[in-house]
């Protein structure tokens, strides 16, 4: 069963990444043509326009979003060293709730990140610390009712940073608890559509083990759930280079493209932007 489940794993990381790169080539078309229709400038003023092309940018942000996750799904099984440098982690996390913020509003949930301390300098790369923090805040988003919060907390612990999202949404069951980091093979678990294929966390968690760490989950029914990421406090006297990438954005908005799956139509708006 382990072999098998280990050649299906390989299957998926190389199949993946392929079909993402041709659905990538057709989203592109489509997104050109749909700028042509409803260019920004007619939809500012006719809202009616603005609230049908809101809908169509929806739609294209949460496929974008899943060609993503296909594209990475290539990480869950390769040994590539991410291209890490030294990064004010202070600084990365409070930009990303800063993005994230604003469209917290809008589902009525509150978006606070507490954190004491003024730096902590770590080798990292930021553009995959980015995208799992943008994980974890849409699985928070999506989990937790409008008058909710969601904290995002970031501390030294010795020689270790700790990252936490905590959200006071409905929880998790101790069924998919078991099965958290790899829902992707259990169909049966997986979150119904839009958001489905269950590869979300497992990327967390490669990630976490990328650099050189690990990723916990604890949760409660109807009480909330905290992921934290834990990883060594390092520092690079240079950037290691390498060809694997976990995020593209296509100079799309990123807050949008990461948090997609968890937003209102309302946050495609051209107000909102």
């Amino acid at each position: 069963m382990e072999n098998y489940e280990r050649e299906e794993a390989q299957l998926l990381a190389c199949l993946f990444p392929s079909i993402a790169a041709q659905l990538r080539g057709m989203l592109s078309g489509l997104y050109l043509a749909a700028t042509a229709l409803a260019p920004a400038e007619a939809r500012e003023k006719d809202p009616e326009l603005d609230r049908r092309a809101a809908r169509l940018d929806q739609n294209y942000y949460q496929l974008l979003r899943l060609v993503n996750c296909l594209s990475a799904a290539a990480r869950l099984d390769a040994q590539t060293p991410l291209p890490i440098q030294d990064c004010d982690l202070v600084g990365l996390v409070q930009e990303t709730c800063d993005e994230a913020e604003q469209l917290a509003q809008l589902l009525n949930l509150e978006l606070k990140f507490d954190c004491a301390l003024p730096q902590l300098i770590c080798a990292v790369d930021p553009d995959s610390i980015r995208q799992l923090l943008f994980q974890l805040l849409s699985n928070a988003f999506k989990f937790t009712p409008a008058g909710g919060s969601v904290t995002v907390t970031l501390k030294r612990q010795d020689d270790h940073a700790l990252l936490e999202v905590a959200d006071t949404g409905c929880g998790i069951d101790d069924l998919q608890m078991k099965v958290l980091f790899d829902r992707y093979a259990h169909k049966e678990l997986r979150d119904p559509p839009p958001h489905g294929l269950g590869l979300g966390l497992p990327l967390c968690l490669r990630i976490a083990e990328d650099h050189g760490g690990r990723m916990m989950a604890e949760s409660k029914l109807d009480a909330g759930s905290r992921f934290t990421v834990r990883f060594p406090i390092r520092h690079a006297n240079h950037s290691n280079l390498s060809d694997g990438m976990f995020d593209y954005t296509g100079g799309f908005n990123r807050a949008l493209l990461g948090l997609a799956d968890a937003l209102p139509v309302e946050a495609f708006a051209i107000k909102n932007r």
